[in-house]
């Protein structure tokens, strides 16, 4: 009689919720409720200033743990978690909130040192994550918040050398960038992303993407943009960053597929490449129709149709959608979006 019994002892710990990235190179996803408001502070010193963002109806407030607000650079373990989610999805495969990744790995892939002090900015990291608490009515993928809760849920070294170097981390990811996982509300983010040295670069490279887009421009008044960036800096500082900002990309070309002017009391963002523009059959997305924009708001009411356009055209262009019937298409989409109080 043969002996079937396998040689190796069971999985007495089943992580049957666990989602263990194994993507090597996954192409990096930013959610973009976090593109558009300014969660992260950009200071890169302990930042303990409590912040209310409001546009129009939605608000986000953000309070810090005693680590501080998390950063721009915090958002990379975010811009992590996310795309190794969404690279797994691609494949079939299922995710979940918790996930377990090697710390050296996502040093390497978002460009962080990987010396002793790399991973001891990791932990930083962490605890910032955790700590910082959001308050906001902003959806992320048809679902909407009336409570705080923190950008993680929690964090945990699973391994760590006696050099105190981490080997495995574990985290568990909010319901809100969650939802931005299943919900698809992501978007694709340029890997020059996490070679910008300056905050702000990347805050600014962040708004670009999600509102420009592979439109020819955007245009955003100097007031509204310090504040999407979430820039405590007065209207004057705030254009004498930019201008240096400018400067700086006109002899270096550093920033990522957007250059910016500043043309009067605006800034205008346009796509560097020309393939950029036309990468998205734009004349395909052309909405036609004179009543589109109202059926659209009949469809999503409460919701900013236009913002709802600039997601709709990314998100086609993300998926290199081939669109027959763009306002068919695009009432579609609003939709899905539906009625901005369902919760």
């Amino acid at each position: 009689m043969t002996n079937s019994r396998s040689p190796l002892l069971p999985d007495r710990h089943p992580q049957k919720d666990l989602f263990v990235c194994d993507i090597v190179d996954a192409v990096p996803k930013g959610d973009m409720a976090s593109m558009e408001h300014p969660v992260f502070t950009l200071s890169t010193k302990p930042d303990m200033k409590p912040r209310r963002y409001q546009n129009g109806n939605n608000f986000i407030e953000v309070s810090p743990s005693r680590y501080g607000l998390a950063t721009v650079h915090d958002r990379d373990v975010l811009i992590y978690c996310i795309s190794q989610c969404m690279a797994a999805l691609n494949e079939g495969r299922k995710v979940s909130r918790s996930l377990r990744f090697k710390a050296h790995d996502l040093l390497v892939a978002t460009n962080r040192q990987t010396s002793g002090q790399g991973y001891q900015l990791l932990k930083d990291a962490l605890r910032r994550l955790q700590g910082t608490q959001i308050e906001t009515n902003i959806r992320q993928g048809g679902n909407e918040y009336f409570k705080v809760f923190g950008l993680i849920e929690s964090a945990e070294i699973v391994r760590e050398t006696r050099e105190g170097r981490m080997l495995d981390v574990e985290i568990t990811m909010s319901d809100w960038v969650f939802d931005a996982i299943e919900n698809n509300h992501v978007l694709t983010l340029n890997k020059q992303y996490f070679f910008l040295r300056k905050p702000l670069e990347r805050r600014l490279y962040e708004l670009a993407r999600k509102h420009c887009g592979s439109q020819p421009k955007w245009k955003c008044g100097l007031e509204l943009l310090r504040d999407k960036c979430g820039s405590g800096s007065t209207t004057k500082e705030f254009r004498r960053l930019l201008s240096k900002i400018i400067e700086d990309d006109a002899a270096h070309d550093h920033l990522p597929d957007y250059a910016m002017t500043i043309e009067g009391d605006n800034v205008v963002f346009r796509p560097k490449a020309a393939e950029a523009v036309v990468a998205l059959p734009l004349q395909a997305l052309r909405l036609k129709r004179f009543d589109t924009h109202d059926e659209a708001r009949r469809l999503a009411p409460g919701w900013d149709i236009y913002v709802l356009e600039n997601e709709w055209r990314s998100w086609v262009h993300d998926k290199a959608m081939d669109v027959k019937d763009a306002d068919r298409h695009f009432l579609a989409f609003c939709k899905k979006r539906g009625n901005y109080q369902n919760v």
